[in-house]
């Protein structure tokens, strides 16, 4: 009785762990936890969104992942947001289109362990501002040849962290916001949750 019950313990207690933060629709958080379900070392613990979406909070439910709303007036304190993803053990905090300045006391504590997708070819087209169609308008305004999407550590400045990885497609004459926003889309969904499982699985 005692030999099962700690090869339960042991079994239960063999995953990485991620958290999410979102802003948006939830579209790559829906990805990844649909990746990692039934996955047999990480799984999404739980998904914080500081707007209320229901659509999003069915999904978890679907995932057996937890939900909360993050208050608006609160996401700049340290300790709140720490409070909020501490209450577990987590591995592997994960930025899937949070738009809010992540407090430097948090980024601190989760040294090395803050994960972002930006929607472009860091260095290029980073910083405060340079999120979704604002980051495309400036790739087409400037008539790059190409984009992509960049996997990055965060530190304390705006999409400075060391880059994980990077994927790219060639722009084509014809481009335009909406065929650039559903090609960076799609590398997303692809490759997002891949990095993230091999960052885990190296760490």
């Amino acid at each position: 009785m005692f030999f099962d019950h700690f090869s339960t313990f042991a079994f239960v207690n063999k995953y990485k762990k991620i958290a999410i933060l979102i802003s948006g629709t939830g579209s790559n958080a829906i990805e990844i936890m649909k990746y990692f379900n039934h996955h047999e070392k990480i799984k999404v613990e739980k998904l914080l969104s500081n707007k209320i979406n229901e659509a999003i909070k069915s999904k978890c439910k679907d995932f057996n992942v937890g939900f909360q709303i993050l208050d608006n007036n609160k996401i700049t304190n340290t300790s709140y947001l720490i409070s909020k993803i501490s209450n577990t053990e987590i591995d592997c905090v994960i930025l899937a289109g949070y738009l809010k300045k992540i407090p430097e006391g948090f980024i601190r504590h989760f040294s090395n362990k803050i994960i972002n997708l930006h929607p472009s070819l860091l260095p290029k087209y980073g910083g405060k501002g340079m999120y979704g169609a604002n980051v495309h308008k400036a790739v087409l305004k400037a008539n790059e040849k190409e984009s992509g999407i960049t996997i990055h550590y965060v530190n304390e400045e705006f999409d400075k962290g060391k880059i994980i990885a990077q994927f790219k497609f060639s722009i084509e004459r014809e481009e335009n916001l909406e065929t650039i926003q559903k090609k960076i889309q799609v590398l997303e969904h692809k490759n997002f949750s891949k990095v993230i499982e091999k960052v885990l699985h190296d760490s």
